[in-house]
């Protein structure tokens, strides 16, 4: 009877687009290709194949040349639990690592010099502000404040997203703007919100310490090694190390029935049938698709602020006001506040609210809770960031800026 009541999920899960979306069937059909297409372009963005093209080779779906580690569909079929089988079809695991981005094996001189300037504040004019400023790797990827704080102590519009894991996102930004890493790399350092630079500045900066001239000149032999493109592709390149494999819900998928209690799979059950997986599908469990933030439910102003229309800011279509890119659940508990407002606190109270925005259902106290349980589950093994020495300033080395 429980094997034939995990099925009936399984069956359920294939129905969930609709459901939670508020879908036809042929909509949802679409909405459910696209997110594949989508998890698909995310894949093969950071250099690996297809969920089909990984089965056919019998490794992880969509490993290729990422760190090859076991085969949770293979796992997930041998241990006839329709449950693991369809969980390891809709999300898969976090690789060991990753070597490779669109093909092409990543360079370790540029990993070095990305994880340099990720630390580096003469990036900003202020001399103070870095990447991990916002995006601290010692709290999960994110600063965990509501805004952060930017050049002049001036508030972001948005709550600073994690970049842990972020290679697998299809897109960059809440509303998806940068199409890849590189991409939105460049967009703080010239926010005059945040880092408040130009490209000129930071390359003049860049060129007037010896020792980055070495360094660019290693990792980007050519005409013309220390140029903003460059600075923003060795940010991607060390950016796409920062995964974070091994969670428990990993290691369940693997095989090892002991990483899941029973409230955490009540919670993944939960998490598919009631519709939560229609948004956080795919290995980072979000990140591939965009949906209205109030599918069935507009939150209030404390929490979806009337000002910001997300992604009709990048397209100025109306249908897309008040859309966002679905948010990675990944590490999820490490990175509180919640929402692109960052108004949220409380995983329990994030899921709530996305049942009645989203799924047009009141969820109730142990259905979210057994749901943030599982989420719990999917913090993985943090990466290890050893804080580089950072070379000197020469005499002609631009000066900062005052805050």
């Amino acid at each position: 009877m429980q094997n034939r009541t995990r099925l009936g999920m399984a069956i359920a899960a294939t129905l969930f687009v609709a459901v939670a979306c508020g879908k036809t069937d042929g909509e949802a059909a679409t909405a459910a290709a696209a997110a594949q297409d989508a998890d698909a372009a995310a894949t093969a963005a950071a250099g690996a194949p297809t969920a089909q093209e990984g089965a056919a080779a019998g490794g992880v779906a969509g490993a290729g040349p990422i760190a090859q580690a076991a085969d949770p569909a293979g796992a997930a079929a041998a241990d006839g639990d329709p449950l693991r089988a369809t969980a390891a079809a809709m999300f898969g695991t976090i690789p060991e690592s990753v070597d490779e981005l669109r093909g092409q094996p990543l360079v370790a001189e540029q990993v070095e010099l990305g994880r340099m300037l990720w630390f580096e504040p003469r990036l900003s004019r202020s001399h103070l502000i870095t990447c991990n400023t916002c995006h601290s790797l010692g709290t999960g990827g994110a600063d965990n404040v509501p805004v952060s704080i930017g050049h002049g102590w001036q508030k972001g519009p948005r709550n600073s997203p994690t970049m842990l894991n972020a290679v697998f996102n299809a897109a960059q930004f809440w509303d998806g703007r940068a199409a890849d890493l590189a991409e939105q790399a460049k967009g703080p350092v010239q926010a005059s919100v945040e880092m408040n630079n130009t490209p000129e500045l930071v390359v003049e900066t860049l060129e007037s310490i010896p020792r980055y001239v070495e360094l660019f000149s290693e990792a980007f032999p050519g005409e013309k090694p220390v140029s903003f493109d460059n600075v923003a592709r060795a940010l991607e390149a060390f950016e796409a190390t920062l995964v974070t494999p091994g969670s428990r819900f990993d290691q369940w998928i693997l095989g090892d029935d002991s990483a899941l209690d029973e409230t955490e799979r009540r919670g993944l059950e939960l998490f598919v049938t009631s519709g939560c997986a229609s948004c956080h599908n795919g290995r980072n469990f979000g990140g591939q698709t965009y949906f209205p933030f109030g599918v069935l439910e507009r939150p209030g102003a404390e929490i979806l602020p009337e000002g910001d229309k997300g992604r009709f800011a990048v397209t100025q279509t109306a249908s897309d006001e008040y859309v966002f890119r679905s948010s990675p659940l990944r590490n999820v508990e490490l990175t509180a506040p919640y929402f692109h407002s960052g108004q949220v606190w409380d995983l329990e109270q994030a899921v709530a609210i996305m049942g009645t925005a989203q799924l047009g259902r009141e969820l109730d106290d142990d259905e979210a809770s057994a749901i943030a349980a599982f989420l719990r589950t999917l913090t993985g093994r943090q990466p290890v960031v050893e804080y580089p020495i950072l070379p000197p300033s020469s005499p002609t080395t631009p000066k900062p800026v005052a805050m």
